[in-house]
């Protein structure tokens, strides 16, 4: 019965004719860790993400051919799980907190969406929605029945009979069965464990029900996806190893070995998982498998003899040229597209989107980790640029506002009002802790410049070596026309340690240190 499996591989191997039209890996070269991918009601592929502390939360994106891949919203409208989603001038920021390794299904009898993801390690939380753009809304909270309320890195299957199960666990992994309207749990058991593998953890849990059989993805953090079946849900399960250790599509990144299985219309199938490569992040990377006679994946190596660098194209006669993710914001309307995410939640009444985007101090703080109403942009491509266009001229004394390379080590180029007028900063090594949220180094001013008399509008410009294998050089810039640009101050070596878990962001930012009050409108941003 797995013949009908077995066809995509044998063509991979025998070199076919549709080598000529590949893709390469990695299919989106930005920070989109811990996918959890599905066909949608539509014959869609859709992709839930990880944010962690930005919000909105849990990005969802959309592809017709699994290699060009649009935004299209977010599962988590507001990360409401407690004050330090609010970045609160006194308490612990949530870093590391918020949506993470979570799941994401459309159940044809209801004709919700749902979203499923343990936050901030305790609680579980269960959005749905209408359609995957939205509008969602928080509907539950899970609990295991296990002392604690941690469905950790969690897949959701929707069962031939309409029943909802949820693997879930780090080492003890365990199934969970949903009430019939999803919103609440009826039963858990253990069903397998990492010593039954002789690994010391197990995670990034996924489930699927294939040709009869129930299977589970996971991994052993550091290079193994294992696989596991079973003809009951509850086990027992035996195991196969999907891909150890296996070579990596991208230069400095590292092997890839947690993801989601998924098969297209045609019957062929794929694994989608992701290459650890900071500082551009973690990064998607696709692979074709096909199906043993013993029912067990395999993965379908590349010319390197591990992950290719290129397959051929999943749908050669339908896939036009690669998405260009170089954009252009101008923030016409009133509401911003879903590719901008805020670090922690936004003070919705310090911020509007009308033709411009004004952005009002909403923090008093010395501290760009504190500083709310930072608005971060993913970097895109191993040499990213960022070019933010702002009127400055309503800025307060006291106010700083300007653009970011935004990690757990930031710098940033920026305007300064002080008592006696305007200068342009660069300011280096902002450090967090990612643990607690506090700042460990408030960094150091690297450069100013003076800005003219009479100046209004500045272009500021962030240029990034992301690659993994690159300088990790930062420069920044600035313009006073858009068209010839000074760069200020030397350069910043960008941070490429992963306990951050996500990568380079592009951030805006205009915080006072003084009193709240003064503001500054964006007129364009482009990341190219």
């Amino acid at each position: 019965m797995w013949s009908q499996f077995l066809s995509l591989g044998s063509l991979l191997l025998a070199g076919s004719s549709l080598a000529q039209d590949v893709f390469q890996n990695p299919v989106i070269y930005s920070d989109f860790p811990d996918n959890d991918i599905f066909v949608g009601p539509d014959g869609a592929f859709y992709f839930s993400a990880s944010n962690f502390h930005y919000s909105p939360g849990a990005p969802i994106l959309k592809s017709t051919d699994l290699v060009n891949w649009d935004i299209i919203g977010h599962s988590l409208p507001r990360l409401s799980f407690g004050g330090g989603y609010d970045l609160p001038a006194d308490g612990q920021a949530a870093y590391r907190g918020g949506t993470w390794a979570s799941t994401l299904r459309f159940r044809e009898s209801t004709g919700l969406w749902y979203w499923i993801g343990c936050t901030n390690f305790w609680n579980t939380w269960v959005f749905t929605a209408p359609a995957a753009e939205g509008p969602w809304e928080q509907a539950a909270q899970l609990g295991t029945g296990g002392g604690d309320g941690c469905f950790y890195d969690n897949g959701l299957l929707i069962d031939d009979d309409d029943t909802m199960y949820v693997v879930f666990g780090s080492g003890n992994v365990r199934v969970a069965e949903l009430a019939a309207d999803g919103l609440s749990t009826i039963e858990v058991r253990s069903v397998l464990n990492n010593t039954d593998v002789g690994a010391d953890s197990l995670e990034g849990n996924r489930l699927y029900k294939i040709n009869g059989f129930y299977y589970i993805l996971n991994d052993r953090p550091g290079g193994t996806t294992y696989i596991w079946k079973s003809d009951d849900i509850w086990g027992p399960y035996e195991h196969s190893i999907l891909v150890e250790n296996v070579t990596p599509p991208l230069a400095g990144g590292n092997s890839p070995h947690q993801g989601s299985l998924i098969e297209t219309a045609e019957g062929d199938w794929y694994y989608m998982s992701f290459t650890w490569a900071y500082p551009a992040g973690r990064m998607p990377v696709l692979a074709p498998i096909r199906w043993g006679c013993d029912g067990f994946p395999i993965f379908v190596n590349g010319s390197n003899g591990g992950w290719g660098e290129t397959y051929p194209l999943p749908f050669p006669e339908q896939t036009g040229p690669t998405k260009n993710w170089t954009r252009t914001d101008r923030f016409a309307g009133t509401t911003l597209h879903p590719s901008w995410e805020w670090n922690h939640n936004p003070d919705v009444n310090s911020y509007t989107v009308n033709n411009g985007l004004t952005l009002r101090t909403a923090s008093v703080t010395n501290d760009i980790y504190h500083a709310r109403n930072t608005l971060t942009h993913r970097t895109h491509g191993p040499h990213p640029v960022g070019t933010l266009e702002f009127d400055f001229s309503n800025m307060a004394v006291g106010d700083r506002a300007g653009l970011s390379a935004f990690r757990d080590r930031s710098a940033y180029i920026g305007v300064h009002r002080t008592s006696s007028g305007y200068m342009l900063s660069a300011w280096h090594n902002m450090t967090v802790n990612e643990w607690s949220g506090e700042a460990v180094d408030p960094g150091f001013e690297a450069a100013t410049a003076p800005v003219p008399s009479g100046a209004r509008r500045v272009w500021l410009r962030a240029d990034l070596d992301t690659s993994p294998t690159g300088t990790r050089d930062a420069r920044f810039l600035y313009s006073w026309d858009g068209v010839e640009y000074t760069q200020l101050g030397p350069i910043f070596e960008l941070y490429d340690g992963w306990a951050w878990f996500l990568a380079y962001r592009f951030g805006i930012f205009n915080f006072a240190t003084t009193a709240r009050g003064g503001s500054i409108l964006v007129t364009s941003f482009t990341a190219a």
